[in-house]
């Protein structure tokens, strides 16, 4: 994040954080968007390109960027890392098969200058299903302990039950707050 982009935000009366929310297809990015909205999770289906969903938590107006994972959609990410306050990496935590695939992504996205100094939360999403890889097995499989570059969390959620699903964004907005408008006294 440059200079001029913290002043900037500083200078807003109106506290905005852009949240970039990303991972493989059927993640659960969306749905866990939907369970922070209070919509309906019954019918949900895959996000072609993008949505933007506006929240307002505490003080904060979170922007919140909702890009598709699909692998022919995935070069088309770095559309969006412009002024992204924070990196929302949604794991399938039950997909063992793809977790390779799913910490090269990570761990290139991490290599972005337009995404240095975001902050970063992985949440290991479907925890509620049997056989799901714990939050301490993906830190191993994902190799987060190598992240020197952003200042991260890992989280168990269940975008169905709702587990921790408002506690990561808690997280992702204190932690931003933390960075960005540190000397406005919140």
């Amino acid at each position: 994040m440059g200079l001029l982009t913290i002043i900037r935000k500083n200078q807003r009366k109106a506290k905005e954080m852009r949240i970039l929310f990303l991972g493989l297809d059927n993640a659960g990015k969306t749905t866990i968007l939907k369970r922070l909205n209070g919509d309906d999770i019954g019918s949900v289906s895959p996000t072609l390109g993008f949505e933007i969903k506006t929240f307002i938590h505490g003080k904060y107006t979170l922007n919140i960027w909702d890009v598709g994972g699909q692998r022919t959609l995935r070069p088309y990410w770095r559309n969006y890392f412009e002024q992204t306050d924070a990196l929302v990496w949604v794991v399938d935590s039950s997909d063992r098969l793809r977790m390779q695939d799913c910490k090269e992504e990570l761990h290139s996205l991490l290599q972005e200058d337009r995404l240095a100094g975001a902050s970063l939360i992985v949440l290991a999403n479907k925890q509620d299903l049997n056989g799901a890889m714990t939050d301490a097995e993906i830190k191993e499989a994902l190799d987060l302990r190598s992240i020197r570059t952003h200042n991260w969390k890992i989280m168990p959620c269940s975008a169905i039950t709702g587990q921790n699903v408002a506690e990561a964004v808690g997280w992702v907005v204190n932690d931003v707050a933390g960075r960005i408008y540190y000397n406005l006294g919140d």
